[in-house]
């Protein structure tokens, strides 16, 4: 079997909900022995988060163990049960501590300190740690204590009022991306270079990285915008100021698509000729000469004729037959996909074998997310299920900590082993 890249590398994974425990699953993915904090206390709200795994009957399983949601991000971990309010269990994370080479934390800097788990704290324990925060608004400033989950930082940092259309309410982009995407593949890439660092001068060092700080770089050119135009820009629907058409257009209904029957197809025109091909390839060629749309400026000034017109063209066509028709073409195109589609439909990814799945002992068959990238030489892989809360409690406190059965019991009759 080929050796992952992060064999060898221990993590303690202090975080809970989303954006750590995503970043700890990529370290998990390449190698890395990651080791789930949790504690039934302060238990983690995504073990509680919907979906449920169901019994054959139809009706949800029940308990910590078969949320989709927390299983397909804690993909092979250990879990550890321990109570961090508790003195006893401040000194079991310090022995634990001492044995991994990096910390990774998500809570607020008062829940850190709460447990005596700041930089501080943790380099007099091991020098050579890396310790990972990430806060939503970082460890200091005025909001530094603040709540919010991804669902927050999508308004707070801007996203929300670039998303929706144009009068009414912003809307947010429907799921937290900030937790899945932007803030844990920051915070892994800063967790890579400390190591690179340290592998240089044996040195550890702290990581701050603010949620909010970021994310905001996904607004792309809203803030050079402002400073430079003097401009504020808000939310303009599926268009574009760099193509037109450049939207969703509703396709034919397709009855075996689950929840939904609505199907539809994007389209996306750069230049003049790319719009000549669209026109051409939906069988509407007299289109493109047509002076409301022949040119880019044209078609721009008469955007809602324009989208009307694509819409009825489009209308009768399956969006998998139109998203294909296009891109022969050499049109950027594509379906509105659905859970559906990129788990049992699309062949391409079926072809390539993203999503893995494993057996979990409670929740059953499960479908996860594989490797983000994929390395020729050291590739990663999901590890194994996820976790029962504990389950590795007893495995941690003597392979890792060193402690012998006599202390394990002591400490679970003090309730600190929970």
């Amino acid at each position: 079997m080929t050796k992952r890249p992060l064999e060898g590398l221990r993590v303690g994974d202090f975080s809970w909900f989303g954006a750590g425990p995503i970043a700890g699953n990529t370290l998990a993915q390449f190698g890395a022995e990651v080791i789930r904090v949790e504690s039934e206390a302060k238990l983690d709200g995504l073990r509680r988060g919907h979906p449920f795994a169901m019994n054959p009957d139809g009706t949800f399983k029940e308990g910590y163990n078969v949320s989709g949601y927390f299983n397909n991000y804690n993909c092979g971990k250990l879990s550890l049960q321990l109570n961090l309010n508790v003195e006893k269990g401040q000194e079991i994370a310090y022995r634990l501590i001492e044995k991994c080479d990096i910390f990774l934390t998500n809570f607020t800097p008062r829940v850190v300190e709460k447990w005596n788990l700041t930089y501080k704290q943790l380099s007099r324990v091991n020098p050579r740690l890396i310790a990972a925060y990430a806060p939503m608004q970082g460890m200091e400033g005025p909001h530094r204590d603040f709540l919010g989950f991804g669902a927050v930082l999508t308004p707070v940092t801007g996203l929300s009022e670039m998303s929706g259309f144009p009068n009414r309410p912003p809307f947010g982009i429907g799921t937290n991306y900030p937790d899945y995407v932007v803030n844990p593949g920051h915070t892994v890439t800063a967790m890579l270079a400390a190591l690179r660092y340290r592998k240089r001068t044996g040195k550890g060092q702290c990581i701050e990285l603010p949620q909010l700080e970021s994310v905001v770089n996904t607004l792309g050119t809203a803030v050079p915008e402002r400073l430079v135009n003097g401009t504020n820009p808000t939310r303009n629907g599926n268009r574009s100021i760099s193509a037109a058409p450049h939207g969703a257009f509703r396709c034919a209904d397709d009855p075996e698509s689950v929840g939904s029957n609505d199907r539809w197809v994007v389209i996306a025109c750069r230049t003049d000729a790319e719009w000549q091909a669209a026109t051409k390839a939906l069988g509407h060629a007299d289109a493109a000469s047509d002076p409301k749309f022949a040119t880019f400026a044209a078609r721009k000034a008469n955007e809602d004729d324009l989208e009307a017109l694509i819409g009825n063209w489009t209308a009768g066509l399956k969006a998998e037959d139109a998203a294909a028709t296009l891109q022969t073409a050499g049109v950027p195109a594509g379906v509105v996909q659905n859970a559906q589609d990129m788990l049992d439909r699309d062949p391409h990814m079926k072809a390539r074998g993203y999503y893995r799945y494993v057996n979990h002992p409670e929740a059953g068959r499960e479908a996860h997310d594989g490797p983000a990238a994929v390395l020729s030489e050291t590739p990663g892989d999901v590890p194994g299920p996820s976790p029962l809360l504990g389950e590795h409690t007893m495995d941690v406190c003597e392979r890792i900590i060193g402690l012998n059965m006599d202390e394990i019991a002591d400490l679970l009759a003090d309730g600190v082993l929970v």
